[in-house]
């Protein structure tokens, strides 16, 4: 429906809602703005160290800005918190949600039993940490029986056999023991992350499969599906790497157990 004024032969139509969800960081009190960062600068700690760091979050956007800490990492390194208020906004509602898991998330006993009627035989499971990665951590969380967030590694899975090679793993070592065991799937953990290790070790490692199997087809079809997790991987995506799926913080077993089945399993096995 259309509105006109008198005497005027242009119609107007009625306002649109404003569907925006503005929001604000909260620190103190609701909508306040304040947040806090951390950083290291490379210079002594002092008052000049601390008028340095002030002036960098003004820089940033922080107003007013506070050192509410500053410790010395060595002679010639300082690092701040750094507390303030900054004034920008963001359209919650007009961020749009990020897709959902494409496959669904299977019990053990789901899981076991997809692999057995599907491949009559377990399904085999090479991981490491590789380059100089010695952070087991993540790794372990996967593989380890003892598991993580409440739920039991691979191992605990009877239908999978899990290799775990440990840390420090070359790339070299990796691929022919995924090739002597006749690996469907490689996982690879990647914690260190200076000057983008991870990205670097990643490529070799896809590189270096991708050159092995030269006659592949796909993740399943002539060469393991390739499997990476680690907390600095949000940046990039699978095929910028070369590899078939990145495992973000926080990943579960579960979720890793339940995607090899998605990725290497018939679809009537995996549902």
């Amino acid at each position: 429906m259309t509105a006109t004024t008198p005497g005027s032969t242009t119609a107007h139509t009625p306002a649109e809602a404003d569907t925006r969800q503005v929001i604000r960081p909260y620190g103190d009190t609701t909508g306040d703005g304040m947040v806090q960062l951390s950083f290291t600068l490379p210079v002594p700690a002092g008052k000049r160290a601390e008028a340095a760091a002030l002036q960098l979050a003004g820089k940033m956007g922080l107003d007013p800005a506070s050192v509410v800490h500053a410790k010395p990492m060595g002679p010639d390194f300082t690092f701040f918190i750094v507390y303030g208020r900054v004034n920008h906004l963001i359209d919650y509602a007009g961020i749009p949600a990020p897709p959902e898991r494409e496959y669904p998330l299977l019990s053990a006993q789901e899981v076991n039993l997809a692999i057995r009627s599907a491949l009559g035989r377990r399904l085999v499971v090479v991981g490491a940490c590789i380059g100089t990665d010695a952070h087991t951590v993540g790794i372990d969380a996967i593989l380890n029986v003892k598991g993580f967030a409440g739920e039991k590694g691979l191992e605990y899975y009877r239908e999978i056999q899990v290799v775990n090679m440990g840390a420090q793993v070359t790339v070299e070592e990796l691929v022919a023991r995924a090739k002597a065991e006749d690996a469907d799937a490689v996982l690879v953990s990647q914690v260190v992350t200076q000057r983008n290790a991870h990205l670097h070790n990643t490529k070799q490692m896809a590189a270096a499969f991708h050159a092995e199997y030269p006659t592949a087809v796909a993740a399943g079809m002539g060469r393991p599906l390739l499997v990476v997790g680690g907390p600095r991987f949000d940046t990039v995506t699978a095929d910028e790497l070369g590899v078939d799926r990145i495992f973000g913080k926080g990943t579960t077993p579960s979720e890793v157990a339940s995607y090899l089945v998605h990725a290497l399993l018939p679809r009537e096995a995996a549902q």
